[in-house]
């Protein structure tokens, strides 16, 4: 994914802080950004716009974002979105459990920005 062409990011997460400081990191890098403070709007946000990348919190309230990764995969958009989790949620099990739901990534909070770009860049910083 190109940051050049102003690439649709969604980002989901039920922390109104965390998700401020991600629109201010990814919008200065490019991005067009929507947002979403749960499961079930990021959904509706994905359904309805189709970004190319969706950056996505485990838990949040009215579905998680495993749920939200399955439904997203079911769309079976082409290309297929780049999936990122960035959860509290740290053991091997919960990570391969990400990875089965869709996730394209499992990251741990707090991780630094400049690597989530990075997988959403494909390396080109």
């Amino acid at each position: 994914m190109s940051n050049y062409e102003a690439a649709r990011l969604l980002i989901a997460d039920d922390d109104p802080n965390l998700l401020a400081a991600y629109v201010l990191y990814f919008t200065a890098h490019g991005f067009d950004i929507r947002t979403a403070c749960n499961g079930l709007d990021a959904v509706a946000q994905y359904c309805a716009w189709h970004p190319a990348a969706a950056l996505l919190d485990i838990e949040m309230p009215r579905l998680d974002g495993r749920a939200v990764a399955r439904r997203i995969r079911y769309e079976a958009d082409s290309p297929a979105p780049t999936l990122v989790a960035v959860t509290g949620l740290a053991r091997d099990e919960e990570k391969n459990e990400s990875l089965r739901s869709g996730f394209n990534h499992h990251f741990v909070k707090p991780v630094p920005m400049a690597m989530i770009l990075a997988v959403l860049t494909g390396g080109r910083l």
